[in-house]
Order: structure tokens, then C-alpha cells, then sequence
């Protein structure tokens, strides 16, 4: 799946692919966010991440889905 993380005050946003179950991810964004901590991610690619919760403007999080090959008419 891939995370989209939006950090307050910064054009840029964090995205990262991770294998993690979706809501192992974000039982661990969603409590760095209230107790104003700091939480570590690692992608598939086995990067870390380590994204202030404090500062988490919002997580959007995409399933994988196959691309479509071809047109449409």
C-alpha cells in the first residue's frame, strides 16, 4: 500500500510503499499524533522514517491496485 503523509509547515509531502498491516500503521501515526511523539516507519524497501506526530497535517493511505494496460472506447 502506499502512505501519504502531509507534514504542517512543509510543501513536501512523505510517501513511502509499506508491506506493514494498514492498521498497525495507523494505530502508530494515530497515537505519535496524541501523545505529541515522534513514531518510526519503515517501506518496503526497508527505509525508516521517523515522522513527528505533533507535526502531521494529515495520512492518506492507497491500496494497490493493478494498472490498467490498454485503452478505453
Amino acid at each position: 500500500m502506499e502512505i501519504r503523509i502531509g507534514i504542517q509547515h512543509s510543501a513536501r509531502e512523505l510517501v513511502l510503499e509499506s508491506d506493514e498491516p494498514i492498521e498497525q500503521t495507523l494505530s502508530a501515526l494515530s497515537d505519535a499524533m496524541s501523545e505529541g511523539t515522534a513514531v518510526t516507519l519503515r517501506d518496503a524497501k526497508g527505509r525508516t522514517l521517523l515522522v513527528p506526530g505533533p507535526k502531521v497535517a494529515y495520512v492518506e493511505v492507497s491500496a494497490d491496485e493493478p494498472r490498467r494496460v490498454g485503452f478505453l472506447g
